[in-house]
């Protein structure tokens, strides 16, 4: 009678450690999913990028950041999928800048920065010369394109740091290869 006690709380035992090993595993999964990007990183637009400007100057961002994609690009969802979707950059990015996706094949109707209206595939080819995707454009509080990176980053930090190099003004001294070796070297 005692051994069939302790096996029934062995089992028991057993049967709760698996459980919350599950637990804990679960949420070591949904916390590595991150949040929405079209939810926490971009923000809402009626693609009007004048007034999207002005916002940003009354704001006090630094500037307009636009992440130009199209729905077939691999890179474009891994950057959704593993950077984008990671609080600390969406908060960095929220704070500094006003960020907007911008479809290269689409067809929905925008203004540029200087109040022209054309879609969105006409402003990504023609006025912004996409040719690959993802393209991270940063625009200055005048509309001015000054820092662009074409393709995925390695990771959370390479992308901080690219949003770091727009919002310090570190673009007007250097590349954003050097200044990632400066960083690099900082961090270690």
């Amino acid at each position: 009678m005692l051994n069939c006690g302790i096996r029934m709380i062995r089992k028991r035992v057993s049967i709760f450690a698996i459980t919350l090993l599950f637990i804990l595993l679960a949420g070591d999964v949904l916390a590595s999913a991150g949040r929405d990007p079209y939810v926490y990183f971009f923000h809402d637009s009626w693609g009007n990028f004048s007034e999207e400007l002005e916002k940003a100057r009354e704001q006090g961002k630094a500037g307009v950041l636009l992440f130009f994609e199209m729905d077939e690009c691999p890179f474009c969802h891994r950057m959704k999928q593993t950077v984008l979707n990671q609080p600390q950059v969406q908060e960095y990015f929220r704070q500094h800048l006003l960020s907007f996706a911008v479809d290269i094949e689409g067809d929905v109707e925008i203004t540029d920065f200087v109040g022209n209206h054309m879609t969105q595939k006409e402003f990504a080819t023609k006025i912004n010369r996409v040719r690959a995707t993802p393209v991270f454009a940063f625009y200055d509080l005048e509309g001015k394109q000054v820092v662009r990176y074409t393709g995925a980053t390695t990771g959370v930090e390479e992308f901080l740091w690219l949003g770091e190099f727009f919002v310090s003004g570190e673009y007007k001294n250097m590349g954003f290869t050097a200044y990632k070796r400066m960083r690099k070297s900082t961090t270690q």
